[in-house]
């Protein structure tokens, strides 16, 4: 079946979501533009006090990984969240011992009209490929205005009271908690409240591009 598959991408004009270029048998993303994201650990200081590394991301916003993104979410191309979701797996140092995967909800509402939520099919290639759950342990429970719309000093509050997690599905352990991309970091922010809330205290997180 793989080996059908490339021979259909290579009979099929397609191009690199990330720059351009056609595409081969290569799945996603061409081979220069898999070469050019880099997972690298972080800190970002509203998520943990502590000057220590818990967010791993593929760069910033800009380029081929924006592009990609952008592919992900609204071009309809599913098959990016491997490459990229691979990528950000070999990021996560072995040593903070993740239990699981949780990706950033979508409400209801906005994943009916879009079909899927990005989040969650990168947070399934992740789980892969760390050899854990992903789980959709938090829901949005509240509609809010779009994050990327608001100014910096609106995006907390658009996201009050939007978020609640269910203990019940988490296994014991440190969990990571993923999204496609990290602006201020309000939204993470928001749902480490949640997990906190039910218990969770122990987060790591990532992004795909800040």
């Amino acid at each position: 079946m793989s080996a059908l598959l490339g021979f259909v991408r290579v009979l099929l004009p397609r191009s690199c979501p990330g720059c351009g270029r056609q595409l081969g048998a290569e799945a996603g993303l061409c081979g220069a533009c898999r070469t050019s994201l880099t997972p690298r650990t972080e800190w970002h200081s509203p998520m943990r006090p502590q000057p220590e590394p818990h967010l791993v991301t593929l760069g910033r916003y800009v380029g081929p990984t924006r592009r990609a993104v952008r592919a992900l979410k609204f071009g309809g191309a599913h098959d990016l969240s491997g490459v990229l979701g691979q990528t950000l797996a070999r990021g996560i140092p072995p040593g903070w011992g993740v239990s699981c995967v949780v990706p950033v909800p979508l409400h209801t509402s906005r994943q009916r009209e879009r079909g899927f939520n990005q989040s969650m099919l990168l947070a399934e290639v992740v789980g892969r490929e760390l050899g854990i759950p992903a789980v959709p342990a938090v829901r949005r429970i509240r509609a809010t205005a779009q994050q990327a719309k608001l100014h910096a000093a609106d995006r907390s509050a658009n996201l009050v009271g939007a978020f609640r997690a269910d203990a019940a599905l988490l296994p014991r352990g440190p969990v990571l908690l993923l999204d496609d991309v990290m602006t201020s970091g309000a939204t993470l922010l928001a749902c480490r409240d949640a997990l906190n809330a039910a218990g969770v205290h122990q987060l790591y997180y990532a992004v795909i591009a800040r």
